[in-house]
């Protein structure tokens, strides 16, 4: 793709994360020739207001595509694997929200802070990662550079934002109720999610992982170029609106130096350091709302294991975690000739 303005479509532009998007292209100024915002036929035809210009938003129909350069999907698995490679084949370059074809062999999947170049070997279809392996491999990638990352054991903290419009809906009622003194049933989660914390993200496997769990494993070797690493995740779902937070262990091949790793991460490209525990500096979801980096801190060493490094690591999960990252994406195809 060469320089120039761009007609960009977005598909599923009524969600959390296309109209997050549709609102990323327009504050970044990309270079727009045409902006074109579809729903992926669930949700009804609708209006929106960006930059002070009005847009409708129709259902998307074959013809559509085009009139694009670029199509971002944010509709969900089950219509990526319809509709993804049949947009590419118009010459319309797919950038993905969804699982579907993250791990398909010839979708880069990228993180353009950390494998960009991997954008050179697309075939029309690129696909944007998982939020919580986003943020976690932005701060691990400069690490893994310099000692050579092993091992990862990481728990998350994922806001209620990740499940959808819907799920925000359910935790400001359930709280409300229970402020109240009465209850409200589940209807998003698999248990009430008001003041409560729910370890299922996603659908169980035959061995108890979840799928989030596996993602994270399957997708970090293959963002950061290395399948051997071993990833352990536990994802948890908890009562936050946006933000999704990570306590993570991670094990090298060489010993790591706790004030070079510091130096590392606040020369790092979208990441940012808060990590002073004498005045109890370190980043939570509340303060990264709204914001583009991945915030990291609670930097320490592990007795007696001197390859090994702890941190926590907070994102704005609809930002850093979806749209942001997926128009990075767009920005580095639009720069490179």
């Amino acid at each position: 793709m060469t320089r120039g303005r761009r007609a960009v479509s977005i598909i599923g532009a009524t969600g959390l994360v296309g109209s997050e998007i549709a609102r990323l292209l327009h504050k970044r100024k990309f270079p727009l020739s045409e902006l074109l915002l579809f729903s992926s036929g669930r949700t009804p035809e609708r209006e929106t207001t960006l930059g002070g210009r009005r847009y409708e938003i129709g259902r998307f129909g074959p013809v559509d595509v085009f009139r694009s350069d670029i199509c971002f999907l944010a509709a969900g698995g089950e219509y990526s694997r319809q509709h993804a490679w049949l947009i590419a084949r118009t010459g319309c370059i797919v950038i993905d929200n969804s699982s579907a074809l993250r791990m398909h062999p010839h979708v880069p999947l990228v993180v353009p802070e950390v494998n960009s170049a991997d954008l050179r070997s697309h075939m029309g279809v690129i696909a944007n990662p998982n939020c919580s392996t986003i943020q976690m491999v932005v701060a691990l990638a400069p690490l893994h550079r310099q000692w050579g990352l092993k091992r990862v054991i990481v728990s998350t903290y994922q806001s209620v934002s990740g499940a959808g419009l819907r799920a925000t809906g359910e935790l400001a009622a359930q709280s409300s109720s229970l402020l109240e003194g009465t209850a409200t049933a589940p209807d998003v989660f698999e248990h009430p999610i008001g003041f409560n914390l729910i370890p299922q993200i996603d659908a169980f496997d035959d061995e108890g992982w979840t799928r989030e769990e596996r993602k994270m494993a399957n997708e970090t070797g293959k963002i950061l170029g290395d399948k051997s690493i071993d990833v352990v995740a536990t994802a948890v779902r908890v009562p936050v609106f946006r933000g999704h937070s990570e306590a993570v262990y991670a094990e090298f091949d060489r010993p790591v130096d706790l004030a070079a790793a510091r130096r590392l991460l606040k020369t790092a490209p979208g990441v940012v350091v808060e990590d002073d525990p004498s005045r109890s500096i370190y980043p939570t979801p509340l303060g990264c709302v709204g914001k583009d980096d991945t915030f990291v801190g609670r930097l320490r060493l592990v007795a007696d294991h001197p390859n090994a490094l702890c941190m926590w690591i907070v994102s704005d999960n609809l930002l850093k975690g979806a749209a942001l990252n997926a128009v990075q994406i767009a920005e580095e195809l639009t720069s490179k000739r």
